[in-house]
């Protein structure tokens, strides 16, 4: 700021405090700086994030990956057609998020626009959420794959004890609600009123023919509603099928990959993730989603991932059984 601009404010500051009787009292608040106060900014985005800064050891992580060997889409550009993004940077832009605890990609698209640490990650590209959604949707083998090399390299910089393990099972909610989780019983139930339904609507149709009111429906009326009970009969039909075919026991429709199972809080559409961590430096070694209703058997699954993961022959292993389940 010019020295005569600032003296002047500073006048005409110090007669405002002698008007109001505060000449000489120490103010209770800092004082702001002015939105009108000429700055000079960095010439470069990189100075302004710190050399200790998180964000830099993503960015050198995820370029130490083989993409091409990870299998994560689009890792080889197209010769044609609009560029894609490359992988590697919406693979740093998910573990950002992630190590921020931002999930949703409408907020991770919004920080690509506004925050100074994503914009130095990601270059300035501001890819759509569903761009960022569908990388995480197609990447999913990709992404465990990436997890592993990570504890690789936390294992080279000798983090892990390697000699015990604590395993656990963690009940996660899932996005699927009870009323869109189905059964084989559920199914048979929701068909035979389905059944009733149109008997009895039928019936109704036959009473208002009857009497020489005038409330029936309209032809179009009545075609949509039974079109639409009959498509609902149909998809619980194939549910039936598909259940009789495949061996599963149920069908969710939001996770498929979820299961309604027993917690705490009552039966809900859960996945059941467990978890293997290191007794030396606390770090997770391994993990496993599931959508069994108990742990037995994942402590032997869990372990040999571990053994894999962290080139071990043996290794001891610890978990917490849960007797009520």
């Amino acid at each position: 700021m010019p020295k005569n601009l600032d003296n002047t404010r500073g006048k005409w500051y110090n007669k405002y405090q002698k008007v109001i009787g505060l000449e000489g009292e120490n103010m209770a608040y800092k004082e702001k700086a002015s939105r009108d106060q000429i700055m000079l900014l960095p010439d470069s985005i990189d100075e302004y994030v710190g050399e200790d800064n998180p964000v830099r050891v993503i960015d050198a992580f995820v370029d130490s990956l083989n993409m091409k060997a990870l299998n994560f889409t689009k890792s080889t550009p197209a010769d044609t057609g609009c560029p894609a993004y490359d992988p590697s940077d919406l693979l740093k832009l998910y573990i950002y998020g992630y190590y921020n605890r931002i999930r949703s990609g409408r907020k991770l698209k919004t920080e690509c626009g506004r925050n100074v640490e994503v914009m130095w990650l990601m270059g300035k590209l501001q890819p759509d959420f569903r761009t960022i959604t569908d990388f995480r949707k197609e990447n999913a083998k990709s992404l465990k794959l990436v997890f592993k090399e990570f504890v690789r390299l936390c294992d080279k910089l000798k983090l892990y004890n390697k000699e015990l393990i604590a395993i656990d099972g963690t009940k996660i909610r899932a996005q699927n609600s009870n009323d869109k989780c189905f059964n084989e019983s559920i199914l048979h139930k929701k068909i035979a009123n389905i059944d009733n339904h149109i008997s009895e609507y039928l019936k109704s149709m036959d009473k208002t023919d009857a009497s020489e009111k005038d409330e029936s429906l309209s032809p179009e009326q009545v075609k949509a509603a039974l079109l639409d009970l009959t498509e609902r009969k149909k998809k619980y039909e194939n549910y039936l099928t598909y259940l009789s075919e495949s061996g599963e026991t149920q069908i969710l429709e939001t996770d498929p990959e979820a299961r309604r199972m027993h917690s705490r809080n009552g039966f809900h559409c859960h996945y059941n993730v467990q978890t293997a961590v290191d007794s030396g430096g606390h770090l997770l070694a391994g993990y496993e989603v599931t959508n069994r209703n108990n742990d037995q058997g994942l402590l032997h699954v869990v372990s040999e991932q571990v053994k894999e993961t962290l080139e071990v022959e043996t290794i001891e292993g610890l978990c917490k059984l849960n007797m009520k389940e």
